[in-house]
């Protein structure tokens, strides 16, 4: 059950393997997104997922394989580059500059990563996103006085501000409630249907089954598993060595 990578893929991962010492964290995995596809990342504790998104987004070296984005080799790319041709992330634990307003910390991304320097322009741009994550009206405040769920939206909100084309929601909905994962679930398909392809890693199974149209499994390092919801989860190695028996 696997997935073969074809040449209008954005993103061609091949045999990716990272090691830590004597410690292999990846072991030849080849992991490819479409242009506009919604891939769930999936696996136990450990598995490798977080060092995967890591190699791919450049904030890891790896010792072996390639990764290819928009048809260019990005391997030796430094992350900052990477950013600027469109992948971003948003990350499990939020760190926004609580310094600084929510509309703020949606500007230095643009300041930055995308290089804007009219300042009408960034205020403007910033609200449109902040409008989108449903921020607008907090824009003038502090992060600190954000609800969890909120502040989700703000680091979704920052990783929009790259504007990418390939977007990493790195457990975006981890210890929200039921109906604040829906919030989430349903941001995450309204930037989808604007084009950017997004790569969900999750522990909320629903959420993964809902939000997907493709899943991959990674277990010890490895790539066990690659292909549509419902079958990958009924997979007999996936409930083995993930879902338990």
């Amino acid at each position: 059950m696997s997935s073969q990578a074809t040449g209008n893929d954005i993103v061609v991962a091949k045999g990716v393997t990272k090691r830590f010492g004597g410690f292999t964290a990846l072991s030849n995995v080849d992991i490819s997104l479409k242009p506009g596809e919604r891939l769930g990342l999936i696996g136990p504790n450990g598995s490798g997922k977080s060092t995967f998104v890591n190699c791919l987004t450049g904030a890891l070296e790896f010792e072996a394989g390639s990764v290819h984005f928009d048809g260019t080799d990005v391997s030796k790319v430094p992350a900052w580059q990477r950013a600027r041709m469109g992948i971003t992330r948003s990350f499990q634990i939020p760190r926004p500059f609580k310094s600084m307003s929510v509309r703020q910390n949606i500007e230095v991304p643009l300041s930055f990563t995308v290089g804007l320097t009219d300042q009408d322009r960034i205020e403007r741009e910033a609200d449109e996103i902040l409008g989108l994550v449903g921020l607008l009206a907090k824009s003038a405040g502090n992060p600190r006085s954000l609800s969890q769920v909120e502040l989700r939206k703000l680091e979704l909100g920052r990783a929009l501000a790259g504007r990418p084309k390939v977007l990493v929601a790195d457990e975006a909905m981890a210890g929200l409630s039921d109906s604040e994962v829906d919030e989430i679930l349903a941001l995450l398909m309204q930037l989808n249907k604007s084009g950017i392809s997004i790569i969900l890693i999750e522990h909320i199974m629903r959420a993964v089954v809902r939000f997907s149209e493709r899943v991959v499994v990674l277990v010890a390092g490895q790539k066990i598993a690659d292909g549509e919801p419902r079958e990958v989860m009924s997979h007999p190695e996936v409930v083995r060595a993930y879902l338990g028996q």
